[in-house]
């Protein structure tokens, strides 16, 4: 049976001066060997496992005749697949297949997992920090490309492949070539109406969504100390679309009171010693990163995107470019991405009818981004034009929206609070959007097909949603 104690790694002794960035502390502290002319093997103290790219590493364990190495640093939850309307059966034959097949590896391994339908169930990346399995100065990795949301908390946090996840589950280290350091900062306030998904959204229009492949990011800057917990790992799981497989942001106050008291945090004296080395994750005032940029918050409005990938976007009250203002060399793609999503070039989108408003996924479906929906809908009715669904990031944010009246908010306003599931964010169960149909989402890709086959998808905020879900067409939250 597995323990409750999570293992919480701390800076190697001397860690702290010098000149190393917030990323170099991390993954130094976490060198078991550095292979010549190769990758370094790192140690990893949190493995997360979901449906639906754990099978076959457990059965490359079985085929080497290998078990788990360290369970207990092992936890797993169905996501994915898990309907949001009930959730007694999942009538897919595939879905419900890697459901059982992922609880029944857990069983056989002594893995703790997190059944779908329990209180402790939801998705992966919202479950990971809200019950502080996710730690500041960890190395965390799952099989899936979000996992960057987690490096919120402080810690080194990536997407991996597989093969690889069969590497952790039998040595709880991983070969990985160490990639090169960006910091962006963000400094000033944020307007209002504006949010994180905003910021992550117009980092994304100005760097392109390959900006930061090969880098390793953190987040600074007077507006991200000033950020909720909530809108960092917004912003953290977002650096996966810009090319990025890690996201981070140094540990403060925001981040202890967050995690304090929380089921797997330490409790008493282990608390107040991890603190203390926990302060000390910071990136050094002279560290050299190998690129840098900054942006003003009073630059970034609400925003929504046009095409079918989350770089693609624009200001709410803005135009689609015109082909012009497109580099010869992508005018092509450019005109494909309008075609399929049936838009044009300097087209106006504010205005534009929507069919379906989706409020959920590991990227928006935390308790501050149902507060903001409900702050916008309070008092009004939903369109009788938009089928919305809104769907919370695991049960403990659902039992949370419910205790704070805020599902008697959604209600009169004509909204149904679902179950916990990655839902509509992709089309792996239920939740999938018709060919042809327009949805406005706060999940974290647009791509063709993402929300089913022919969907047309656009990127906003929960406050953009939530206007969006009233008024019937895409609406600036501030008009409202």
């Amino acid at each position: 049976m597995s323990s409750n104690k999570v293992s919480t790694p701390l800076p190697r002794e001397g860690q702290g001066g010098g000149s190393a960035t917030l990323f170099d502390k991390i993954w130094d502290a976490h060198v078991v060997q550095n292979v010549p002319d190769g990758p370094t093997q790192l140690y990893i103290d949190r493995l997360y496992c979901h449906e639906v790219t754990s099978p076959q590493a457990f059965d490359t364990l079985r085929d080497k005749k290998i078990g788990v190495f360290r369970p207990q640093q092992v936890m797993a939850m169905p996501d994915h697949n898990t309907p949001s309307d009930q959730q007694e059966r999942i009538d897919d034959p595939v879905g419900r297949k890697q459901v059982e097949t992922l609880k029944a590896n857990c069983t056989e391994f002594g893995i703790r997992h997190f059944d779908m339908g329990t209180k402790d169930n939801g998705i992966i990346h919202v479950v990971g920090p809200e019950k502080a399995l996710s730690l500041p100065g960890m190395t965390i990795v799952c099989g899936d490309s979000h996992t960057s949301t987690h490096g919120a908390v402080g810690a080194i946090a990536m997407g991996i492949g597989t093969s690889e996840v069969a590497q952790v589950l039998a040595s709880q280290t991983i070969l990985q070539s160490k990639p090169k350091t960006m910091r962006i900062n963000v400094e000033g306030t944020l307007p209002q109406g504006t949010t994180a998904k905003d910021v992550a959204l117009y980092i994304m229009a100005q760097l392109t969504t390959s900006g930061a492949t090969g880098y390793a990011v953190e987040y600074a800057g007077s507006t991200i100390r000033n950020m909720s917990m909530e809108g960092r790992l917004t912003l953290s799981n977002l650096s996966i679309e810009m090319g990025s497989r890690a996201g981070l942001i140094a540990p403060d106050e925001i981040t202890f009171a967050y995690l304090k008291d929380r089921e797997y945090a330490p409790k008493g004296e282990a608390w107040d010693k991890a603190v203390e080395e926990w302060k000390k994750l910071y990136s050094d005032p002279d560290a050299v990163f190998d690129k840098e940029v900054t942006y003003r918050a009073e630059d970034i409005a609400p925003r929504i995107t046009y095409g079918t990938n989350p770089g693609a976007g624009i200001a709410i009250d803005e135009c689609i470019p015109e082909l012009e203002n497109i580099p010869e060399a992508d005018r092509a793609q450019f005109l494909a991405m309008l075609d399929y999503m049936q838009f044009h070039p300097g087209q106006k989108l504010e205005g534009t009818p929507v069919d379906y408003c989706f409020l959920g996924a590991c990227t928006n479906g935390r308790i501050e981004d149902f507060r903001a929906f409900a702050s916008v809908v309070k008092g009004k009715k939903k369109a009788d034009n938009v089928v919305a669904w809104l769907v919370p990031g695991s049960w403990a944010v659902r039992q949370q929206i419910i205790d704070e009246g805020i599902d008697k908010i959604l209600e009169e306003a004509g909204f149904e609070l679902r179950l916990p599931s990655c839902s509509a964010c992709l089309a792996m169960n239920p939740d999938k959007v018709p060919a042809g149909k327009l949805s406005i989402s706060t999940s974290n890709r647009n791509f063709v097909g993402r929300q089913g086959p022919g969907a047309r998808t656009i990127l906003a905020s929960p406050l953009v949603v939530a206007a969006s879900a009233i008024t019937g067409v895409i609406t600036d939250p501030r008009k409202l």
